[in-house]
């Protein structure tokens, strides 16, 4: 399974609709909409930038152990996901 990631537009896309939602609604009020805006692409992008490590660290553990992969006739996608997500509970990353 691919994953598909946002790029920089489609996370500026997404946080400008966020924010305007928000807005409209009446969920938030703001002084600096721009400001704000600029806070949630960082977020965004930063939270993105973490699976990434974290996506990098699980090939590292798993390259680690390919060969009793092999062995064992583990699924390699199966045994990422497994891990990612015990990793990321570990340190509150939300997926």
């Amino acid at each position: 399974m691919e994953e598909m990631r946002l790029n920089k537009n489609q996370i500026e896309h997404m946080a400008y609709i966020v924010i305007r939602k928000l807005l409209k609604e009446k969920k938030v009020i703001v002084e600096n909409k721009s400001s704000l805006l600029e806070d949630l692409i960082n977020l965004i992008t930063e939270e993105f930038q973490r699976e990434d490590k974290l996506d990098q660290e699980v090939r590292d553990i798993l390259s680690q152990h390919m060969e009793k992969i092999r062995n064992e006739n583990i699924e390699y996608q199966t045994m990422f996901r497994m891990i990612k997500t015990k990793l990321a509970k570990e340190r509150n990353i939300v997926l």
